[in-house]
């Protein structure tokens, strides 16, 4: 069944011209020139995407969304906006009152992309509900396409924190949910806009930000799913730090769950021994120097030793300093 996607503005012209231009997508268009008009029909249609011009959400922002999450708590926002107010489109995101921003005027391959991504995320929720792994799979590869240097990614992670997990003794159900939750641990990123994600110059202030905000929105992910335990804490922690210097939450030490805690190690050594557009991968020695460097500040020392000692084969023993 097509997806379909709201656009609520007051500009007629454009609504008529993207009427035009989804004629042929694979979508099912919906318009709304007014606030009552968007809301009768979010009350009659299940819809998937909503498209919200900023100068309508401004006229009652906090209003205007609280409706609309209850009317279709599920239906992702984008929201249309100028290239002068970027810096308030981030707020909102950050706020996670949208999903995404778009810069008006429309640039229809952006646009097609942004609604592609959009709808991506909402069958995600759909696929995770109901515990569809082959969906979940396809999605997480498709985000990790995006940047060749990410490719493989999850399931190295996966078999990193297994190899702790085997040498804790963990039943078979915690490894299950470690394992789900190391592949899930980065899905906040579906979230990121591209222009932010594949930027090649230094991220402002309010761009790192964004970034900052993926085990967050992975984490709603996983909530809107209905999803909780180790797989939630893995999404949600996996950037927090043992000082407590991390992020989002500034948890230090034992107050990061133990499944986090794994996953963090195994998310650390997975990019020291891959290539990034920044650099060519380490090879396993110097990822290990790297990372005892991070023994007790980044890593829960004794997860780091286990790893280290017992999970690794190296050319040469690891002895710690």
């Amino acid at each position: 069944m097509p997806e379909t996607i709201l656009f609520i503005d007051k500009d007629e012209h454009l609504l008529n011209s993207l009427e035009d231009i989804l004629a042929d997508k694979h979508f099912v268009y919906r318009r709304a020139s007014g606030i009552e008009e968007a809301l009768d029909c979010l009350r009659s249609n299940s819809i998937s995407v909503i498209a919200i011009d900023s100068r309508m959400a401004d006229s009652g922002t906090e209003g205007l969304i609280s409706q609309i999450r209850a009317i279709s708590p599920g239906s992702l926002r984008v929201l249309m906006t100028t290239g002068t107010d970027i810096a308030r489109a981030i707020d909102a995101i950050n706020r996670d009152d949208f999903f995404r921003y778009i810069i008006k005027p429309l640039d229809i391959s952006e646009l097609m992309q942004t609604l592609e991504d959009a709808v991506r995320r909402f069958k995600l929720v759909l696929s995770l509900k109901n515990k569809d792994n082959a969906a979940i799979l396809s999605t997480i590869q498709s985000m990790e396409s995006k940047d060749p240097y990410s490719r493989g990614h999850a399931e190295s992670v996966v078999r990193y924190a297994l190899m702790i997990a085997e040498a804790l003794d963990f039943s078979e159900e915690a490894k299950e949910d470690l394992q789900y939750g190391c592949w899930l641990h980065d899905l906040g990123k579906i979230d990121i806009p591209n222009k932010i994600l594949n930027k090649k110059q230094l991220l402002i202030k309010e761009e790192y930000e964004v970034i900052k905000n993926h085990p967050v929105w992975g984490a709603s992910i996983t909530k809107q799913a209905n999803i909780s335990g180790p797989v939630h804490n893995i999404v949600l922690y996996h950037h927090e730090r043992y000082d407590g210097n991390g992020y989002p939450s500034g948890i230090s030490g034992n107050d990061i769950p133990l499944a986090a805690r794994i996953a963090t190690i195994a998310d650390v050594y997975s990019a020291l021994t891959s290539d990034r557009a920044y650099r060519k991968k380490y090879d396993n020695e110097k990822a290990v120097d790297i990372m005892y460097l991070m023994r007790g500040n980044v890593f829960d020392p004794e997860l780091l030793d286990i790893f280290l000692n017992k999970c690794l084969v190296l050319s040469r023993p690891f002895l710690k300093h």
